[in-house]
């Protein structure tokens, strides 16, 4: 296997003889499974690298290039530099601290997984097309489980109504159904990353598109078909076709990090018909002359699609807030540690 089978484009930065690099296949608790073109090492960050880190973000992701330091006699690197991204799935950290989580990187194509049971919730579907928007990769639905629906082609009619443009494939992984469809994507050197609820069917789905079983598989619960963390951790596999999936663990909450600039890409419908609206700074609210509210009343728009909207815009706009505090607490952190070790040396 060569860096272009890995997914090695120029994009990544300039590469000469004396770099050694490598991609980044799993992490777990800093300890990083990487894999060079050859063969796969086990890597860890240098201390250097740990000092300059200021942010989770900074540290190498699944699907990242880095640029390493191979031990001699050893099977091991030490990662000295993580390769500008040419496309990164992040959200908001889980916890109390405002941190960007990097989910995948240097992706082609987000596979948006939804099963077609009682857990399907095209609410839900608008938010990961948003995160899928904001990654710059492109987005793909598909949804899992199909032998399970009654009414397929109304569940794909009201995918196909807030997902414009955007491909959409069902499939039942259990017997194959459809999934030949999706490893024509899979090419050789493209990555894919599975974005999904718990329960969803994407340890099944990755079992399928590569021919054996790499993942457990679990039951989900009777009633709501939500399902348990089957994946544990992030974690890159290699196709047949020769391309590469990231299987990332089941998600109970997406907190969006960004997508500001792709909620139009995400609502094109609300925002077409805003144009429309008497006064450009329309909440469609009780606004006269409004053109979304208009449509609802038509019934040329679905109010949960306004509601929806609503609700997104409201959450990126804290979660900038909460991002701006971050950053102004992280910067006074660092003038407040150069300010140590500037009055440390002046007492030598």
């Amino acid at each position: 296997m060569n860096l272009e089978k890995l997914g090695w484009k120029e994009a990544f930065g300039e590469k000469d003889q004396n770099t050694v690099v490598a991609r980044v296949i799993s992490e777990q608790r800093q300890i990083y499974k990487l894999h060079d073109g050859e063969k796969e090492i086990t890597g860890e960050v240098s201390g250097k690298f740990q000092f300059q880190a200021k942010v989770k973000s900074d540290y190498p992701s699944v699907g990242d290039w880095v640029v390493i330091e191979p031990i001699n006699n050893e099977n091991k690197g030490i990662i000295q530099k993580v390769l500008p991204r040419v496309s990164q799935f992040s959200r908001q950290s889980a916890g109390d601290k405002t941190e960007e989580q990097i989910v995948a990187a240097n992706i082609d194509y987000v596979f948006l997984v939804m099963a077609l049971n009682n857990d399907f919730n095209v609410r839900r579907l608008e938010r990961y097309l948003l995160v899928a928007y904001d990654s710059g990769a492109n987005p793909i639905i598909v949804l899992t489980k199909k032998d399970l629906c009654s009414d397929l082609q109304d569940k794909m009619a009201e995918v196909e109504e807030i997902a414009f443009g955007v491909p959409v494939f069902s499939v039942n992984s259990t017997n194959g159904e459809g999934i030949e469809d999706l490893k024509t994507l899979i090419s050789e050197g493209k990555t894919v990353s599975l974005l999904g609820s718990s329960g969803v069917g994407k340890s099944t789905l990755l079992n399928a598109l590569i021919g054996e079983s790499k993942q457990v598989t679990q039951e989900v619960r009777e009633g709501d078909d939500r399902g348990k963390h089957t994946t544990t951790h992030r974690e890159l596999f290699f196709l047949p076709t020769g391309g590469m999936v990231i299987d990332t663990p089941g998600m109970r909450e997406l907190q969006l990090w960004g997508g500001e600039e792709h909620i139009s890409s995400t609502f094109t419908d609300v925002e077409d018909l805003a144009k429309s609206c008497k006064f450009s700074d329309c909440t469609h609210e009780k606004e006269p002359g409004c053109a979304v509210n208009q449509a609802i009343e038509n019934g040329e728009l679905d109010q949960q699609r306004l509601t929806s909207y609503r609700k997104l815009m409201k959450e990126l706009a804290y979660a900038e807030r909460k991002q701006d505090a971050s950053l102004a607490r992280l910067e006074r952190e660092k003038w407040k540690k150069v300010s140590k070790m500037m009055n440390t040396k002046s007492y030598k």
